[in-house]
């Protein structure tokens, strides 16, 4: 509470400290309408879970009757409050008013974009790591890497969908209206739901996302707290929510984080860097395979990236199935199917056109962005918009992408470390790629993988766009080829193996009692 009216102050100084911090990070959708369901899904407290095994897992209190004089205070707050608004704070109101599920996403995507930097190398040559034990030392922690992304993306909006179906539960078993209702004499600043006010949604969002950040970005946590009572406070300006109902929906959201939190601390994902002995053998064990293996093309080498990231425990389905889902071997680098492929991709960049290059920078999503699954984020959240989904169905939507796309990286990367096949301009020199060079195998393409699942699973959420989607992911794979990193093997086996992987989460959404 002491956090909160912090806070409350720094928003209502004449300084605006907290809003000029707030603009660190903007929206691509900044002018978009505030967010208004189609419907509301009243029964998404029914829906199926991820990790929770029931949406009463976490007990939320009775809210106390709102005819009492502390509910009185509650809603006279809210009429202060508003009787002296400013234009920052219905910015603030504007802002979240167009849906927490996207404002997280976009704050997310930033996020990854900042701290997706491979470090520098040391004087002697070597690389350092980032550590999660000392994130503020150089360099800082994360690396924010496609895989890294995939997982973050992946457990934040996981764990938002599952504490949104609990505060569904909770609002249909305590049926209290918002305050707008409750008091014809507040205004609401945004459109009005029939949806029960308690607990409330953003709360809960904001809740369950902070916590989460704690794992994923230490060195961020400060502003994510900061967001996070932003949100919540845009609650309070905007006559949706009383205060109760922001602190019971921040406490529920803290709560199920704690499930994903434990989930991720156990997963295999901190085994997934491996040593230079772990590495010296995945080169052996490749060349006495009779095969050309993959060597770093930096200088100095720099080590694998995540060689160990197939190890790491899925979300749609076990590790047998996981293992199961890789391709069969590429085609040995002796034989000519493999001579033919390479001779292919320097045809290609020998002979680009310009529409090539175009396709190359687009899909590109090299340092410094939001990588690959946060590029799929970025197309399904545009999508999502003009679909009017409530809070609830923005998280699930969202959930079904993201772990698809980890669990797409679960394989690819079990794949690639696997064969450890080596990159075309590897083989031969006189292949010049357009774009940067991933430090990792070959075989299969991550854009391809990671394209697969999210056409898959978006087009059954979509269906009306499902052919743009394959479309996208096709453009996504054969870039990598015009771009000189794959070849042609690459790129049609990681589709392939995309499209199962996303078809795991379309058969999860067919039983998840959404649709």
């Amino acid at each position: 509470m002491k956090r909160f009216y912090l806070i409350i102050f720094l928003l209502t100084s004449s300084s605006i400290i907290f809003y000029s911090c707030s603009k660190e990070i903007n929206g691509r959708t900044d002018n978009i309408s505030a967010l208004d369901p189609a419907n509301t899904d009243s029964n998404g407290g029914t829906w199926k879970t991820i990790l929770l095994t029931r949406p009463d897992t976490f007990l939320v209190a009775t809210p106390g009757a709102i005819n009492t004089p502390f509910y009185t205070g509650e809603l006279n707050e809210i009429k202060s409050l508003q009787a002296n608004l400013t234009s920052q704070q219905r910015e603030i109101v504007n802002y979240w008013g167009a849906g927490s599920v996207l404002r997280w996403n976009e704050i997310m995507r930033e996020l990854v974009a900042k701290y997706n930097l491979p470090p520098y190398q040391n004087p002697d040559g070597s690389y350092p790591a980032p550590s999660a034990a000392n994130p503020f030392a150089y360099p800082l922690f994360p690396f924010a890497n496609p895989p890294y992304a995939a997982r973050a993306y992946a457990y934040i909006a996981a764990a938002q969908y599952d504490a949104l179906v609990a505060a569904w539960h909770y609002k249909k078993l305590y049926n209290r209206a918002a305050p707008y209702v409750n008091d014809a004499s507040i205004n609401s600043l945004l459109p009005k739901s029939a949806l029960p006010s308690y607990p409330s949604e953003d709360a809960v969002l904001a809740g369950v996302t902070a916590e989460m950040m704690k794992l994923f970005f230490p060195t961020e946590i400060g502003f994510i707290e900061q967001k996070a009572t932003e949100a919540e406070y845009a609650r309070l300006l905007a006559g949706t929510n009383v205060r109760s109902d922001i602190d019971a929906g921040e406490a529920l959201g803290r709560a199920v984080a704690k499930v994903f939190v434990a989930r991720g601390r156990t997963d295999n994902a901190g085994k997934a860097v491996g040593t230079p002995t772990d590495w010296a053998k995945l080169e052996s064990d490749c060349a006495a395979r009779g095969e050309t293996p993959w060597i770093s093309q930096e200088s100095p080498k720099r080590p694998p990236m995540l060689c160990f990231f197939g190890n790491v425990k899925s979300f749609l389905f076990d590790s047998v199935t996981a293992f199961g889902l890789h391709p069969s071997a590429p085609p040995s680098t002796g034989s000519q199917l493999f001579a033919n492929e390479t001779n292919e991709i320097l045809n290609m960049t020998n002979n680009l056109t310009r529409d090539q290059i175009q396709l190359v920078h687009y899909w590109a999503d090299g340092a410094g962005t939001y990588t690959p699954p946060g590029h799929w984020n970025a197309i399904a959240a545009d999508d999502f918009i003009q679909k009017k989904y409530s809070e609830l169905r923005w998280a699930r939507n969202m959930a079904l992408l993201n772990i698809s796309m980890m669990d797409a990286v679960i394989v690819c990367w079990g794949t690639k470390y696997q064969y450890f096949s080596p990159r075309p301009s590897q083989v031969n020199p006189a292949i010049k790629t357009v774009t940067g060079l991933p430090n990792f195998p070959s075989y299969i393409s991550g854009h391809s993988t990671f394209s697969g699942a999210a056409a898959e699973i978006l087009g059954y959420i979509i269906p009306e766009k499902a052919a743009a989607y394959n479309s996208m992911a096709a453009d996504a794979s054969v870039s990598r080829m015009y771009g000189g990193i794959h070849y042609r093997s690459d790129c049609e086996k990681g589709i392939e193996a995309g499209k199962k992987i996303g078809h795991y989460a379309v058969l999860r959404a067919k039983t998840d009692g959404a649709d």
